[in-house]
């Protein structure tokens, strides 16, 4: 098994959800990327390198305080990008 970070699972899960409800934010894959790096860098990485580290990395995830701090950040870098999207329009 390769080195994980868990966290990225789920800052890519609630970019995609955080999206779905702010239509107003560009959705294209180079936004989306740009949300979840910056989410990625605001938040403390969950390393794992087994199936065990995985399973257990999870369970102490799922916490209201870790989904809180997730969304926080998702939403902060939805507004940065939104303000500021490095995308070309054409």
């Amino acid at each position: 098994m390769e080195m994980h970070n868990l966290v990225e699972e789920e800052v890519i899960k609630a970019v995609n959800n955080q999206l779905k409800e702010t239509p107003i934010v560009c959705d294209c894959d180079k936004c989306k990327m740009d949300i979840v790096a910056i989410t990625l860098n605001n938040l403390k990485p969950k390393y794992v390198v087994s199936d065990k580290g995985r399973l257990f990395g999870r369970i102490n995830s799922m916490t209201y305080q870790y989904n809180a701090d997730i969304i926080k950040e998702v939403t902060k870098a939805i507004a940065i990008v939104g303000k500021n999207p490095l995308h070309s329009n054409g």
